[in-house]
């Protein structure tokens, strides 16, 4: 099992929307979620900032293979089409990141 962190800005035009859609979001993409080896995947908000914070844990084998599965599949993609708007990355990402990696420095079981 791996943990990964992730950051990215939330547009505060856009923060309810996003809130609500992550209240309910659509079964299909949970599904994706789960068959592409993701686990205990949390997004938090710092408030005021607007920074969201993603965590989960990586059950697979091949994390590049898995997410490349997850992007290609249709209705995760229209989901990302919904949410990205109200997204916003930040500028010192690495390049080709949508949310920007972190590294972990400390982990107690």
């Amino acid at each position: 099992m791996q943990r990964y962190g992730s950051v990215i800005g939330l547009n505060e035009a856009q923060k309810a929307k996003y809130i609500e859609l992550h209240a309910a979001v659509w079964p299909d993409v949970l599904k994706m979620i789960t068959a592409c080896g993701i686990r205990n995947y949390s997004i938090f908000l710092k408030e005021p900032e607007n920074l969201l914070f993603a965590y989960f844990e990586y059950h697979g084998t091949d994390f590049a293979a898995d997410q490349a599965r997850m992007a290609a599949d249709p209705v995760t993609q229209k989901w990302w089409d919904v949410c990205m708007p109200c997204q916003a990355p930040l500028e010192k990402r690495k390049e080709g990141e949508w949310w920007a990696d972190m590294r972990e420095v400390f982990h107690h079981d």
